[in-house]
């Protein structure tokens, strides 16, 4: 019976997980080495949760209980839960050592769950003590939201694993969907284009972003491409981009753009940093 679950990562996409958690009864503990980020983190799930209280979403009370279920913690020997879900850095290396930090403060049983849009979820297992217990969790921003979440089943995770986070994902009100550990899963495997080929069009001056993106909407897209990269981060977009580049070979139409390297470098991330393709 799961209970708790501990998100490593207080960025965007682990507040959101975080928020998530609590709302739907589980004890959450919120784990970030920087107390800067905690804070953010905090104020962002105070934020959120204010947002849905406003909109009808919970009750007042509701509000109150899911801020009580959860604790803020930069000590990862806190980081004790039936679930860990990490939603830090997308680098292979540093998820490797985080779980393999967390698996010695943790029973052998304990799930770890990556939330990566892009690595090898198997490349990570490989890696950590007690690999079958590993597997992909991939929610979207923003994750109190977006119903989606991917399950991916790494090349050693155990059928057990799999079913835990299944369901977790439907007392999350999720729709979960199993998928194989394949280079951008599903979602960002299909998505690459819709981003890819409208940065092509900015390339060669066939029409600008606002033109780009309301034709798109207008074709029935909730959201245009650039809109929606500044939504997700501008760096977590070309990361993947560039994750899914390399893991197909390098195939020409998915060449990330120079321009998206540019905003990154600029640090013109999107809605996060108030500029992305648009000022905010």
């Amino acid at each position: 019976m799961i209970e708790a679950i501990c998100i490593c990562g207080a960025g965007t996409m682990g507040t959101g997980i975080a928020q998530t958690c609590a709302v739907s009864g589980f004890s959450t503990i919120l784990f970030d080495v920087n107390k800067t980020m905690l804070e953010k983190g905090k104020n962002s799930i105070e934020k959120g949760l204010q947002i849905s209280f406003e909109k009808g979403r919970i009750t007042a009370e509701q509000k109150q209980q899911a801020l009580d279920r959860i604790i803020l913690t930069g000590d990862i020997n806190n980081c004790i839960a039936d679930i860990i879900i990490e939603a830090i850095v997308e680098d292979t290396a540093i998820k490797i050592a985080m779980f393999n930090q967390l698996a010695e403060v943790n029973h052998s049983e304990t799930i770890f769950a990556t939330n990566t849009s892009s690595l090898s979820v198997s490349s990570i297992a490989k890696g950590v003590m007690h690999p079958g217990r590993i597997a992909g969790m991939h929610f979207f921003n923003p994750a109190p939201v977006m119903k989606l979440v991917e399950i991916v089943k790494a090349t050693d995770t155990r059928q057990e694993v799999i079913d835990t986070l299944y369901e977790l994902a439907k007392r999350l009100d999720k729709t979960p969907v199993l998928c194989k550990d394949a280079p951008g899963f599903i979602v960002n495997h299909v998505a690459r284009p819709y981003y890819i080929e409208a940065l092509r069009l900015l390339e060669k001056g066939e029409a600008d972003i606002e033109t780009i993106d309301t034709l798109l909407e207008a074709t029935g897209f909730k959201m245009g491409p650039f809109r929606l990269m500044d939504l997700i981060g501008n760096d977590i977009n070309y990361a993947v981009s560039n994750s899914v580049y390399g893991a197909l070979g390098k195939p020409e139409r998915l060449k990330p753009s120079f321009i998206q390297k540019e905003k990154c470098d600029k640090g013109e991330l999107g809605r996060k940093t108030k500029k992305g393709y648009y000022n905010y």
